[in-house]
């Protein structure tokens, strides 16, 4: 085993631990929840075997609906960003992308949280979605998507640069 591999594996049960047992119990104003534990997929290392990337997102998601007793809309909305990742990289990092050389401690904080305010606004929006699963209820939907989504991009975007290895 690596240093990337045990530095992802903490990472994703620091993550779930920190948000079924801390941050779940966070709930501003109605609207308001943040959900930092997709950091683990916005941070994965882009090289690896994408089956494995997806299948761990779902048990992160899966992880995550276990805390919260949710049916499974958290593992639906963490699947579907791994899915859709690779787009998202190469529209927020584009060349660097292209090469395969993206560096997340490296890259700086205003591509980082353009980046992360796409995955997160993608992930709330499915998990709002399901979570409502009312058409009549749009209003309520983009609420706690906007609200939550950028409370999450901020903590997301602070945790990252907290956690980082320094620069060299």
């Amino acid at each position: 085993m690596n240093s990337t591999t045990i530095y992802s594996i903490l990472r994703f049960v620091l993550l779930v631990l920190l948000q079924g047992l801390v941050l779940n119990n966070v709930n501003f104003l109605g609207y308001i929840n943040p959900y930092p534990y997709i950091l683990f997929i916005a941070l994965f290392p882009i090289n690896n075997n994408r089956t494995l990337f997806i299948f761990l997102s779902f048990l992160l998601g899966l992880s995550v609906d276990f805390f919260t007793d949710s049916g499974g809309i958290h593992a639906a909305a963490c699947v579907t960003i791994a899915y859709i990742r690779p787009p998202i990289l190469k529209f927020s990092f584009g060349t660097i992308y292209d090469n395969q050389t993206i560096k997340f401690n490296q890259i700086e904080v205003g591509s980082r949280m353009v980046y992360f305010s796409i995955i997160v606004t993608i992930h709330h929006l499915i998990l709002f979605s399901l979570e409502v699963f009312n058409i009549s209820d749009i209003i309520l939907i983009l609420k706690k998507t906007l609200f939550s989504s950028i409370f999450t991009i901020i903590l997301c975007t602070l945790l990252s640069i907290l956690f980082s290895p320094k620069r060299k």
